[in-house]
C-alpha cells in the first residue's frame, strides 16, 4: 500500500486512479491533521455462518441476511436465516464470474462483480434476474445504498455514487484520513448518514463521512480473532488460512443492531459499536 505523507503548509489534491481516464469526476482530498475518532465494540450476540462462504457482501433485510459469496466458480447470491444460518434461497453465478458487494434497494437486489464489470440486478423476494448492467469505473468492491443512490468501493480511495436505474456514475467521493487518502476501501454498510467500511486485508471498520469522504471513526477488531480461536492475521495473510480476512457489515435499521462476518468465517457477529 503507498504511503503518503503530509507536508506542514501544501495541501495535495490527489485524484484516485487518476491514471485510468476512463473513471468519472475525480474527487479532490485535503490533508488534514485530526485523526479519526476511536469506536471500541463489543459483542453482544453470535450466529452460525456458512464456512465455505467467502462473503463479499452483506446486508440485513425483513429479518433475514442477504449474502453474495465470491471466487470463481463458488459465487452465488443468497438469503439466510440469521438465528440458524440456513440458507434459504440462492442463486448460483455463472462461473466466469466472482460475487462482489451486494445492496437491496426498492425491492432489488444488486450484485457487483469483481473484474468482469458487470452487475446483475434481481428480485429481492425470488432472486430472479431482473437486469444486467455494465461499469467501467473500476472494479467492484463493496456496495451500499443511502436510500436513493447505490454508493459502491472499488478497491481505490474513492466512493461512487450510482444511479440504480441506469448504473452511471452521479458524483465520487475520495476517503481520507489524517495521513492522505485511503486505498483499499472495501465492504460497506450505510448506518445513520455515515459508511461503515471494511478495509481490505485488516481488521478494522472505518465510519465514513459520505458528504466529504473524511474518516471520522476506526474500530479494531483485530483481538475478535485471538478471542474465538482464530488464526491471527498475519497467518492468514501469509499462509492462506482460514478464517480469511473481516469482511461483511450488516444494519438492522428497525432494532439499532450491527452485524459482522468475514471470508469463510463460522459465526456472525452482532455487535455494539457507536451505533
Amino acid at each position: 500500500m503507498k504511503k503518503f505523507i503530509a507536508f506542514v503548509g501544501i495541501t495535495w489534491f490527489l485524484s484516485a486512479c487518476n491514471t485510468e481516464p476512463d473513471k468519472p469526476d475525480t474527487p479532490t482530498v485535503p490533508i488534514v491533521d485530526n485523526a479519526p475518532a476511536n469506536i471500541p465494540y463489543k459483542v453482544v450476540n453470535e450466529f452460525p455462518h456458512d464456512t465455505s462462504s467467502f462473503t463479499e457482501g452483506l446486508q440485513y433485510v425483513d429479518g433475514k441476511f442477504y449474502e453474495s459469496a465470491g471466487n470463481y466458480g463458488q459465487s452465488d447470491i443468497r438469503i439466510t436465516e440469521p438465528a440458524t444460518g440456513k440458507v434459504l434461497q440462492s442463486k448460483k453465478m455463472d462461473k466466469k464470474y466472482f460475487g462482489e458487494g451486494i445492496t437491496v434497494l426498492d425491492g432489488k437486489a444488486y450484485q457487483l462483480t469483481y473484474q468482469e464489470n458487470t452487475a446483475f440486478v434481481y428480485d429481492a423476494k425470488t432472486l430472479k434476474p431482473l437486469a444486467t448492467f455494465n461499469y467501467n469505473f473500476g472494479e467492484g468492491w463493496g456496495m451500499t445504498t443511502d436510500g436513493k443512490s447505490l454508493i459502491i468501493s472499488t478497491g481505490s480511495s474513492n466512493l461512487y455514487f450510482v444511479d440504480p436505474a441506469t448504473f452511471k456514475v452521479i458524483k465520487s467521493v475520495g476517503v481520507y484520513n489524517q495521513y492522505g487518502p485511503l486505498a483499499a476501501i472495501n465492504e460497506l454498510e450505510f448506518i445513520k448518514g455515515f459508511v461503515y467500511a471494511n478495509l481490505w486485508q485488516k481488521d478494522i471498520i472505518l465510519k465514513i463521512d459520505p458528504a466529504s469522504g473524511k474518516v471520522v471513526g476506526t474500530a479494531d477488531l483485530s483481538d475478535l480473532r485471538s478471542k474465538y480461536g482464530y488464526p491471527s492475521l498475519q497467518e492468514v495473510l501469509n499462509s492462506g488460512q482460514t478464517p480469511e480476512v473481516l469482511n461483511g457489515i450488516a444494519y438492522d435499521s428497525a432494532s439499532n443492531k450491527v452485524f459482522i462476518t468475514g471470508k469463510n468465517w463460522p459465526k456472525v457477529f452482532e455487535v455494539k459499536l457507536d451505533n
